[in-house]
């Protein structure tokens, strides 16, 4: 799926990453613990989140994910910006709780890892 069609699907604000539209994710997934994100989200996929801190941009760097959502709103503050612009790294920010956000994505067909969400 393109970053576009996500930001559309979500009614998603793009906060950084806005040259990368086109670019497709191949799966997605919804953790607030890092640690499973490090266990279970797969190379170019998309990591909803609520937690919005440097560690985030961090893990989602090491785990080469392809783009974050932030959920609920939640907007990151400044130093989580520039980070993720260091690491060309595609933010998006929704209205949607994780649970709706994930929903939308898997009735559109973005599925996780193992085929599921």
């Amino acid at each position: 799926m393109k970053l576009f069609e996500i930001r559309n699907i979500l009614k998603a604000e793009i906060l950084t990453g806005e040259d990368q539209l086109n670019k497709t994710l191949f799966a997605g997934g919804g953790a607030d613990l890092m640690g499973d994100v490090l266990a279970a989200v797969a190379k170019e996929a998309v990591l909803l989140t609520g937690l919005t801190t440097e560690n985030v941009i961090q893990t989602a760097k090491i785990a080469e994910v392809g783009a974050i959502v932030f959920v609920r709103g939640k907007r990151p503050g400044k130093d989580v910006m520039r980070l993720a612009r260091s690491y060309g790294l595609p933010i998006l920010l929704t209205r949607y709780s994780l649970f709706v956000a994930s929903g939308r994505l898997y009735m559109n067909g973005l599925r996780g890892i193992d085929g599921s969400w």
